[in-house]
């Protein structure tokens, strides 16, 4: 099989004048856990429906393993498993038969389905609610159902499209830690489509931050960051015990200033505020020590996801 799992170049879907998706370029690696970033409209579900082989492109390609999903869409749906933000099930047969139907649809026998779909259902924590009617389940356990309707068919492939909406805090930490375990122990690829910029930094190995259509920025969070704060990447502050400035504040400044790759220090009161281009903060503590101050707090800031992604936002 190809070394990637997925590759899209130049990718462009038009609705009359408006671009769904516009020229977008990304590669997923075999195993990887992508995050596909952004608000409702960004163009997200589109390029997913393109992927499946839903609706095609106007212009560009794409490949799931090699595979064109235009030209041979029923070859790349036995490869990828879809779960949408709805799963709909059919409500009076239970968890257990809705998971046979999927598998005998798939091309195993009874016997086999069965049991593939008892295991299946076991990893996916719902082992005692099996025999249960789908109507009956919470939002949770429909999710997980849903997982487990995908995994029947054993993807190469998991598509999820904003999976966890309307599950409660602890349901959502279960499911994100579900998918983050069947990625790593099956090499199963995982794109990650959501606009909860929290969920998608727990999980995804990378993101990608898709606006308007286009996809901005890709990389993990540390390099997009680096990117996007490349002068002061790296944000530290300091608080000294009042009255432990031997030397005075000038001093201590122009001491941590002269720190290779610090940009700037700001002082008020007893607190001081280092950005950097590299992370120094263990040169900066020593300073401190070394010029007699009583160093009572140190931290560092850690650029999340929610600053890279707002930045992009001021930048549009």
């Amino acid at each position: 099989m190809e070394n990637h799992a997925i590759e899209i170049h130049g990718l462009t879907k038009k609705y009359g004048d408006y671009k769904a998706v516009d020229n977008l370029n990304l590669s997923l690696s075999k195993g990887e856990i992508f995050g596909l970033l952004g608000p409702n409209g960004a163009g997200k579900s589109t390029t997913i429906l393109m992927l499946l082989g839903l609706t095609e492109p106007h212009d560009g390609s794409l490949r799931v393993f090699g595979i064109d999903p235009v030209r041979n869409p029923v070859e790349v749906k036995k490869l990828v498993g879809y779960l949408p933000e709805d799963v709909g099930f059919y409500e009076n047969m239970s968890g257990l038969e809705n998971l046979i139907y999927t598998a005998q649809l798939n091309g195993l026998g009874k016997s086999e389905a069965k049991v593939n779909a008892e295991e299946i259902l076991k990893r996916v924590g719902l082992e005692e609610h099996i025999h249960k009617k789908a109507g009956k389940y919470s939002r949770g356990m429909r999710q997980r159902l849903g997982l487990a309707d995908v995994l029947i068919k054993k993807p190469h492939v998991i598509i999820l499209d904003e999976p966890t909406l309307g599950i409660d805090p602890s349901g959502i930490r279960e499911f994100l830690e579900l998918i983050v375990k069947l990625s790593k122990e099956e090499g199963i690829t995982v794109m990650f489509s959501s606009h909860h910029l929290h969920q998608v930094q727990k999980v995804c190995d990378r993101v990608g931050i898709f606006v308007k259509g286009k996809l901005l920025a890709v990389g993990d969070v540390q390099s997009l960051a680096n990117q996007l704060f490349s002068e002061n990447a790296y944000s530290v502050s300091a608080e000294i015990l009042p009255n432990t400035l031997p030397q005075g504040v000038d001093a201590l400044k122009e001491a941590i200033l002269a720190i290779d790759n610090v940009i700037k220090v700001d002082c008020q009161d007893n607190h001081f505020h280092i950005e950097s281009s590299e992370d120094v903060t263990d040169q900066i503590a020593e300073v401190i020590v070394k010029q007699g101050a009583g160093l009572c707090h140190l931290s560092k800031k850690d650029y999340g996801l929610d600053d890279i992604y707002y930045k992009y936002f001021e930048g549009e």
